[in-house]
């Protein structure tokens, strides 16, 4: 009964499920799998089908899609609350993306006939998905404008405010090391051209970076991006 418990508290602390009905949450908590997955491991694989929900409790993992030529595209970072794997349970579909571990990651695996179940007998968890795959597909459409729109300066400096949160002072800050390889896959470009850039800012006081890999972000950064 306790890890019944456990359960229910965690689907609860996630806000795709928080409003579920009870008795929908507790189909859930006991249907759920904890897992834990390494640094470097994958959730789910390109072209696969695993068939499960991953909900992420904690830890970091980045969204990556591979072209037949093997080039990779950092397509999005997810973290804690955020889910994996519902479009293809919706649709059967193989996942579109490998979506691999960052960080170490502790995540709840819900498979496919509990998922369903939940999802035909609560409206509000059928709205609930909806509008994270929305909120997806507007995070698609804001990528593929960045990459149309913007020159190679717009997209780095989109990358990083999009990367960064505000500090207790209200300054935009990247707390956590992110590599020039990183930026660059996920803004279609090279490694070495990212580099040029990012010391470009500096120099210009667009951005200053610490010794410990943390980035602060100066707001006349914004206009790069185009916010």
């Amino acid at each position: 009964m306790a890890t019944i418990i456990s359960n229910l508290d965690l689907i609860r602390r996630v806000p795709l499920f928080s409003l579920i009905p009870q008795a929908q949450a507790q189909i859930m908590a006991v249907a759920v799998i904890k897992k834990r997955f390494k640094r470097g491991e994958n959730l789910v694989e390109q072209g696969e089908n695993s068939g499960a929900l991953f909900i992420i409790l904690s830890g970091r993992a980045r969204v990556v899609l591979t072209s037949d030529l093997g080039r990779e595209v950092i397509l999005a970072r997810l973290g804690q609350g955020d889910c994996i794997g519902e479009m293809s349970l919706i649709d059967g579909e193989a996942h579109s993306a490998t979506v691999s571990a960052e960080t170490q990651v502790d995540a709840l695996m819900l498979g496919r006939q509990a998922f369903s179940q939940c999802l035909g007998a609560s409206s509000l968890l059928a709205e609930a998905v909806m509008r994270a795959l929305v909120q997806r597909l507007r995070n698609a459409d804001r990528k593929i404008e960045s990459l149309a729109l913007l020159d190679v300066y717009g997209r780095v400096a989109r990358a990083l405010i999009e990367m960064a949160d505000r500090d207790s002072q209200g300054q935009l800050r990247i707390t956590e090391k992110i590599s020039r390889q990183d930026i660059a896959k996920s803004i279609g470009a090279s490694r070495e051209m990212v580099s040029r850039v990012m010391k470009e800012f500096a120099e210009r006081d667009y951005l200053e970076e610490s010794s410990d890999g943390s980035i602060q972000i100066h707001d006349h950064l914004m206009a790069k991006g185009q916010w």
